[in-house]
């Protein structure tokens, strides 16, 4: 596959309007056109991992953390960063990341990240985007009309809460004329036609809304489909940073343990009140002592996340809200292997997808 298809895939989950003002990611380095055979998945892109995808043979990374964050003002081999850059232009590498595109995303980092800690019922910490709602209109034979519903519940409209395959349906008759040089599927040359129709109307979110016309158009017996869209005033999925919701009440002490196992992690620190049953739990995957308030106006009881500092423990204590610091790499570790698996999916094993499961400086606790 070429680079581009990867990373048209990359974004249909993560889209870039997702990105925070202050992030830089996504098609970061690399040739569009290069044919990939092989991708390696890595949380950062360091020295290390670019010699492993040496040896693999790799043609693509895709990475978590962008290896480019500020401006360059210079690319020379006389630093680390510029020196990596440098090597893999040079090898002609593809590198890709999705950040907080991907934090945000339906399915990202800290849905996994909660889906793990099995808290159940999520919500975002702190809302940062509302996906606009369409509605599409779209009149068909009734011969077609079955096909028609189907083709859009499959591709994902019709969405309300947790009902798919969402339309309603109103007969009547439509009229037309065909032209000279037309080819039309019912109906004479410059003859009127009555047909009965159905009236199809269904809900369709921003992000889906083209390739959703695209296949109704595809499928629709006419040769010019008719169709309207309505840009609609009620918002769809909210999407934000973190996530909080509801687990089965237990012990602080129990569900300590059930973090470090679910995270494979040996250490965590826990900050305040560790004498006390829980049952709503804030998540928020690497860096998230900004959104300690935005655990606390949700009633959390616990906010688990990482890179916390004295002062912000104080502040969460303060608050009565219990921090697990369970470490930045360990709390978004869990992406890795849901981008591998939607990668898998939807190249159809066309490429071959890796994993480079280590922490980006390594470190160990004695």
């Amino acid at each position: 596959m070429k680079a581009a298809e990867i990373i048209n895939l990359l974004n249909e989950w993560a889209p870039l309007y997702l990105i925070d003002e202050w992030d830089n990611t996504g098609f970061q380095i690399g040739d569009s056109k290069r044919e990939v055979k092989r991708i390696l998945i890595s949380l950062d892109l360091d020295r290390e991992v670019f010699e492993k995808a040496l040896r693999e043979d790799v043609q693509m990374i895709v990475t978590h953390h962008p290896i480019i964050f500020k401006p360059l003002k210079t690319l020379v081999r006389d630093n680390y960063k510029e020196k990596l850059i440098y090597d893999i232009i040079k090898e002609d590498i593809v590198v890709y990341n999705a950040h907080t595109n991907l934090d945000v995303a339906k399915n990202g980092v800290n849905e996994t990240l909660a889906r793990v800690l099995d808290i159940k019922d999520t919500e975002p910490l702190k809302t940062t985007y509302e996906e606009p709602l369409y509605k599409i209109v779209v009149f068909v034979p009734n011969s077609h009309r079955d096909l028609i519903i189907k083709t859009l519940g499959n591709e994902g409209a019709g969405w309300v809460g947790n009902y798919s395959h969402c339309t309603y349906n109103v007969e009547g008759v439509g009229t037309f004329m065909p032209r000279e040089g037309t080819n039309p599927f019912i109906g004479e040359t410059n003859i009127l036609e009555k047909v009965e129709e159905t009236r199809i109307e269904t809900i369709v979110e921003k992000k889906d809304l083209q390739r959703i016309l695209d296949k109704m158009i595809k499928v629709h017996p006419y040769e010019e489909v008719a169709y309207d869209i309505y840009p609609l005033a009620n918002k769809g999925k909210s999407l934000g940073d973190g996530r909080v919701g509801e687990i089965e009440k237990v012990s602080l002490s129990q569900y300590l343990d059930k973090v470090k196992k679910s995270l494979n992690v040996d250490n965590i620190i826990v900050y305040g009140d560790r004498d006390r049953i829980i049952n709503r739990v804030a998540v928020c995957g690497g860096s998230g002592s900004s959104f300690i308030y935005d655990a606390y106006l949700r009633e959390a009881q616990v906010y688990i996340t990482g890179d916390i500092k004295y002062h912000d423990a104080q502040y969460a204590n303060e608050l009565g809200l219990t921090i697990i610091d369970a470490g930045h790499y360990h709390t978004e570790k869990v992406i890795l292997p849901v981008i591998k698996e939607y990668l898998e999916e939807k190249t159809q094993k066309m490429v071959e997808v890796q994993l480079y499961n280590q922490s980006s400086p390594p470190y160990v606790i004695y």
